[in-house]
């Protein structure tokens, strides 16, 4: 016999329909959107009264989308392209430190640095989505859109969610009050929090690692297509390419780990039913016993150069090692016994403090000052490592990170080791030489 379907039911299956409507729609005008699309699958979610996305699965109100497809099919359209823009740009993973929990205020009173955060973003993703001007997605901007994006486009650096939500701080409480309602699209009561259960953030991970791995599937695809992207999606590539690149520090300082055994029993190579048979069958012989050592990937051994010019904040320069101090107390991201050694330069090296474990690097931190102040020249640098390298003063390094604002001299030749610049503001991507890993970090970061 036949199932007969419920209303609910029929009204998810309806509503599935009309999403794939919509994605076929919005794929004609976004071509090279076309696996962001492909990459969310949709699931009805009676608790919600909008889209929202874990990065994961696209939740939807079947309610709302069969309403408003008959009413204002353009404002589905926005809607659902404006979550999976969220998920290119890195949104759910990216908030500041202090944004934390899911704090929300309803008394009136000014924003929370968490709703702040979620308004930033939505800015963000809508100024995008305006920009491309497109036909399937062309809305008539509000006057307080129109001053919003004015006000975007006097900043002389280019802007992010970050740099929008440093600004909102700024605001009084009746201006991001209106700001949020202005531009509320989506439900983000599913992007992953600092406090949930670990397993919630091992899935946010997870997700985290197919979006990462789809912008470069997408970086590649237009490389290989050779295609330049018209004015209006200029933006919006742009804002994939800075999300390509923005993975968080922590991530960032993982490339320079290196294996090494380390003493601890290895779990996943544990048998208990085996190892607790024997125990039971011969009193005290267990019949396997666990392996003593595991292949870790951590930090051993790496070197910091600081860009101390006169044009490189020294008090972003503490920020940026107490940043690093903070990933290195953590236990599992570094040996007990790592060795940090840090080097200060601008046209020549000014100080170089060799450091060995938290304790140490934390009491450099107290007492902490910046050397140098001249002009920019990275090739001294490189010729000091080399010494010590020669002389046998370093034997295990991962790496050289170099953090610089990217005015200065590159070395000609490779190094032997791998390095790595972190940049302060836009710098000139043809003169980076090619084997160098890099990277734009904002000073929100820290």
């Amino acid at each position: 016999m036949a199932h007969t379907k419920t209303q609910d039911e029929w009204e998810n299956e309806m509503a599935e329909k009309i999403l794939s409507h919509i994605r076929t729609e919005l794929y004609l005008e976004l071509r090279f959107l076309q696996l962001a699309f492909a990459a969310l699958p949709v699931r009805a979610d009676a608790a919600i009264r909008t889209f929202a996305t874990d990065g994961g699965v696209l939740c939807f109100s079947s309610e709302q989308v069969l309403r408003l497809f008959e009413k204002n099919p353009l404002f589905l359209n926005r809607a659902y392209l404006h979550s999976v823009l969220h998920c290119l740009f890195s949104h759910l993973w990216i908030a500041p430190p202090e944004v934390a929990g899911c704090e929300i205020r309803e008394d009136g009173a000014n924003l929370s640095d968490w709703q702040l955060w979620h308004v930033a973003c939505d800015i963000m993703v809508e100024h995008a989505i305006d920009g491309m001007d497109k036909s399937c997605t062309r809305r008539v901007l509000s006057w307080s859109r129109q001053k919003m994006y004015e006000t975007m486009g006097r900043r002389k650096e280019p802007h992010s969610a970050l740099t929008i939500y440093q600004s909102l701080k700024k605001m009084t409480a009746g201006e991001t009050a209106a700001l949020q309602k202005e531009f509320y699209t989506d439900d983000h009561r599913y992007w992953p929090k600092r406090d949930e259960r670990t397993a919630n953030m091992q899935q946010a991970a997870l997700n985290r690692q197919k979006w990462d791995r789809l912008l470069r599937q997408m970086s590649l695809e237009q490389e290989r297509r050779g295609e330049t992207p018209d004015e209006g999606e200029a933006l919006c590539y742009a804002q994939l390419k800075a999300a390509r690149a923005r993975r968080s520090y922590r991530d960032f300082l993982r490339e320079f780990a290196r294996r090494r055994e380390e003493l601890h029993a290895d779990e996943d190579e544990f048998d208990l039913a085996s190892y607790t048979y024997g125990l039971r069958l011969y009193g005290n012989l267990p019949l396997i016993e666990p392996l003593e050592t595991r292949e870790v990937k951590k930090i051993r051994e790496f070197l910091i150069a600081i860009d101390t010019s006169y044009s490189t904040s020294g008090e972003l320069i503490k920020k940026f090692l107490r940043e690093t101090a903070q990933i290195l107390r953590e236990s599992d991201s570094y040996f007990a016994d790592a060795v940090i050694r840090i080097l200060q330069c601008d046209d020549a090296v000014r100080s170089d403090t060799t450091l060995v474990g938290r304790r140490e690097l934390e009491q450099f931190l107290d007492r902490f000052e910046v050397a140098g102040g001249g002009g920019t020249d990275f090739r001294p640098v490189f010729v000091y490592v080399d010494q010590l390298l020669a002389a046998g003063e370093l034997k295990n390094l991962g790496g050289l990170i170099y953090f610089t604002d990217g005015l200065g001299t590159y070395p000609a030749r490779r190094p032997a080791y791998k390095t790595a610049f972190l940049f302060l503001k836009e710098y000139d991507e043809t003169k980076v030489p090619p084997w160098a890993i890099r990277r734009r970090i904002e000073p929100e970061e820290f």
